[in-house]
């Protein structure tokens, strides 16, 4: 399967995670944000952006929802909660925004 993005075809697996990271930019975060019906404000893009910052600089970790709790909750400077990033990402925070951010698709049950 593959996708296209401003005239580039990407290349996707049957879910739509990307097959390769390098293909990734932010037009084709928005791309496929948009496919799921999201409108990407500033907290999805601190969440992208944790995302492939643990996934490229930290061996390929992909952070479960209690870690994106604690290090975004302290980046925004307020109390959140699970409830928070699903209201972000109602596909799942791990999966979904790991899809828009370009990440292999995690095989993780996601939550806690």
């Amino acid at each position: 399967m593959s996708i296209e993005v401003d005239g580039k075809t990407i290349a996707t697996n049957v879910n739509g995670y990307l097959e390769n990271i390098e293909d990734w930019s932010e037009e084709v975060a928005k791309f496929i944000a948009s496919s799921d019906n999201l409108d990407l404000t500033e907290k999805h893009w601190d969440l992208i952006n944790y995302l492939r910052d643990e996934f490229i600089n930290n061996g390929g970790n992909q952070p479960n929802t209690r870690n994106m709790v604690k290090t975004l909750g302290k980046k925004w400077d307020e109390k959140i909660n699970a409830k928070t990033l699903y209201d972000l990402f109602p596909g799942d925070p791990s999966k979904q925004g790991g899809k828009i951010s370009g990440l292999p698709e995690s095989r993780r049950k996601g939550g806690y």
